[in-house]
């Protein structure tokens, strides 16, 4: 009755139903140019006529690499993500190292990781060796280097 193997959906696009189908991603969310040639090429039967029409929508700035790293460099900030659990989403979406670097080197990691701080801990310096460790661990896994970290936890509020 049914098949074992995976049936794989057939390759049908090409042209104009191609493009068509590239706007119809690219209004729903911006993908970055190889996370886009993926996308189409699992639909597609020309892998070259892919990688033109990617080429052409960037040109056009339909498609761009910058606004996907600008995009998910927000929204990983507002998540409360550092600078480490930052770029790995950035490599996730294949951008290129410059851009990802160009990026990065805005932020102010360190008023980052002290308002998680704060947000999560409160303005208190603690004392206790426990609460430090405990705040430690949070920015570590939040992506926050260890010097930017010490110096959050480390910092008064009259600091500001």
């Amino acid at each position: 009755m049914f098949n074992s193997e995976k049936t794989e959906k057939p390759k049908t696009l090409t042209g104009q139903r191609l493009r068509s189908y590239a706007f119809a991603l690219l209004t729903r969310r911006d993908y970055s140019q190889a996370e886009l040639i993926a996308k189409l090429n699992q639909y597609a039967i020309n892998p070259d006529e892919v990688a033109k029409l990617v080429e052409e929508l960037a040109a056009n700035n339909y498609q761009s690499d910058q606004r996907v790293a600008e995009q998910t460099l927000a929204s990983q900030i507002r998540k409360g993500k550092g600078l480490q659990r930052i770029k790995q989403a950035l490599k996730a979406k294949q951008l290129d190292e410059e851009l990802i670097t160009e990026e990065l080197k805005e932020v102010d990691w360190l008023e980052q990781a002290y308002q998680l701080k704060v947000k999560k801990f409160g303005t208190e310096v603690s004392k206790d060796q426990k609460i430090k460790a405990k705040q430690i661990r949070f920015l570590q896994y939040r992506g926050f280097d260890m010097s930017v970290i010490m110096k959050a936890i480390a910092r008064t509020s009259d600091e500001e």
